[in-house]
This record gives structure tokens, sequence and C-alpha cells, in this order.
């Protein structure tokens, strides 16, 4: 695997690392490539949440934490100086297989420094049962990218606050229940956090590509995007109606829907889950048209609704869908 290296060792915005990962995938060839990043206080979500539901906004300006928006599924996320962040690209477009190929190579490097690490779940690894490093997937063409957290250390605080009300007596709550359910790495290693990125680049990576400055310049180019409100904050028009569920092994899935007479004038699907596939092409236009029932809806939706959203059942989201109708009619 070849590490990608940049030609300096300047901090930058978050979104430049996005936006490197997308580069880099398009310029290099067969091989995989792997590199790390750090960057200042900032909260990630994903590509289909909703800022307003998953940031606390007034926390993160109070105290100078950046919000931006990634192009891949999954939850929402704190980064600082103290965690390293994580990118992978690959040629291979199996979901599962990239996923579980990345998430056993950075198990393998953990157990060989001597730490008891285990992948779980869809995306997750633990140690003693607790979560070190959670990872998210997206496709571009031809290529695929998956990226996530490395917990070296974090300030608990802010990783809480950013994400909950700012209050002093729940945020000290939040802090003891999260730090309950998470590892940071610093406790199950004499390493520093300099020292594990080199053992960590040196067992994984087996020669190095060197960026030039005309390369940063191509990054930053494609990283104008990640800056814009509109793809911060997205375009989220009022619906009325409304339906949430969770579902085990997809994740939190929340649809809005605005019906006339009770055909579908606009619907959109919300959520943590791992979009694998073209949501817009392959259900969100499909569906605009049809009537809210059953036999409607199945008639334009895929068969392998897993092929869009990862381990989504199609009657599960038609069952979704129907509850909407039944709330419109209460």
């Amino acid at each position: 695997m070849i590490y990608i290296a940049l030609p300096d060792e300047k901090t930058r915005l978050l979104p430049f690392y996005l936006a490197m990962e997308e580069y880099v995938a398009k310029i290099m060839g067969e091989e995989d490539c792997f590199f790390m990043w750090q960057v200042n206080p900032t909260v990630i979500f994903g590509r289909n949440q909703l800022i307003e539901n998953e940031v606390n906004q007034d926390y993160c300006r109070n105290r100078n934490i950046n919000m931006f928006r990634r192009k891949s599924g999954g939850g929402c996320v704190y980064a600082d100086m103290s965690n390293i962040m994580f990118s992978y690209v690959t040629r291979d477009e199996n979901v599962n297989f990239t996923f579980n190929r990345y998430i056993n190579l950075v198990v393998n490097v953990l157990c060989k420094m001597g730490v008891d690490a285990k992948a779980s779940g869809r995306n997750d690894i633990m140690i003693d049962g607790r979560k070190v490093s959670g990872n998210a997937f997206y496709h571009i063409p031809g290529r695929s990218i998956v990226h996530g957290t490395m917990l070296y250390d974090t300030n608990m605080e802010n990783m809480v606050g950013a994400i909950t009300p700012s209050d002093a007596k729940l945020v000290s709550k939040g802090v003891k229940s999260v730090r309950q359910h998470i590892a940071l790495l610093k406790d199950y290693t004499s390493m520093d956090i300099d020292e594990f990125k080199t053992y960590v680049r040196t067992n994984l990576c087996d020669s190095e590509k060197m960026l030039s400055y005309s390369d940063v310049d191509e990054i930053e180019t494609i990283m104008a995007e990640y800056l814009t409100d509109e793809f911060i904050y997205g375009k989220n028009p009022s619906y009325s109606l409304v339906g949430r569920n969770r579902i085990e092994g997809v994740g939190d899935i929340e649809v809005r829907m605005e019906l006339r007479n009770n055909v579908i004038r606009s619907i959109n699907v919300m959520g943590d889950y791992f979009l694998v596939g073209d949501i817009d092409n392959r259900v969100l236009r499909p569906l605009r048209g049809k009537s809210l029932e059953r036999q409607s809806i199945e008639s334009v939706l895929p068969e392998k609704m897993d092929e869009i959203i990862l381990n989504l059942k199609r009657d599960d989201f038609v069952s979704l869908l129907l509850t909407l109708k039944e709330q419109r009619s209460h």
C-alpha cells in the first residue's frame, strides 16, 4: 500500500483532507492508498444528516469548533489534534469486502502493538468492549473510500458538548456516560501519538508518494464545494410528514415527505445509515409522482434496497413510508 504524503506539515481545514481523498482516488492507478491527518476541533456529520438534528451549533460557535459535512454516510463525530483520522482509497467497489479488509488491516496493526483490538458491528473497532475507531464508506466512480477516527486521546467535554445540549450538568453527565463506552488508545500503549502514527505507517505501507504544491492547488479546488453553505447546511424545505425508525444493522432512518392527493410530491431520506448506491436516481426520483400505496411504491423501488442503503430490506423501507400515510389519516 502507498502512503500519500503532503509537501508540508501544515494543519489544514478538515474538508481539505476529504478533497484529498477524492483527488488521490482520481489520480492513482491500481494501488491501494492510505494517509493520516489531524485537525483543530471540528464536528463532522454524515452526508444524509441534518445539522440542526446532530450538532449543537451554539456550543461549537462559542468554542471555535468547526462544523463540516462529509460525503459518506454514518453518524456525527468530533475530531481534534489529540486523535487521528485515517483515509483509505482502493479500487475495489464491494462495500462489505472493502470495509472488512480495511478494518482488519487496522485491527491487525493494533494487535501487533499488543493492543487487544477487535472488529465489531458494521464499522467499529473495539478495545475491551469499548469503541476506539468508527469508520464510514463512500464510492466515487471506479474507487472506494473508507475513512474514520482513531481515538488516541480527545477533549471529552467538546466531544459531548458539540452534539448535546450545552447545559453544564448535561455535559458533565454525558462525559461520564460516553467515557464508559469509548476507549482511548493512550491508555493501552506506551507510544506517544507521533510514535503511534509512525508505527501505523510503517506497518500498513511499503512505499510513499509525495504530493506536489500543484497537487495541493488541485485539492483546494475540489475543497471549495465542501466549504459552501449549500453543502454544509443543505437544502431542507419543510415537509408535512416525518417518519422515523431505527432498523437493526442499518441505523436511524428519517423519511420526510410532502403529499398532495396521496401523491408523493417531494421526499427525502435522512439518517446515519451507510449509503452505498445512487439514492437520488434509484429511489427518490422514481418515488416522486407515485401514489402512497404499497403496490405503487414497490413498482419503482429496487428489489435489493441493500444495494442503495447498506443492509436495508425493501419491506422495511416500504413499511416506513406507509406509516406516513397512517400519520396523515389521523
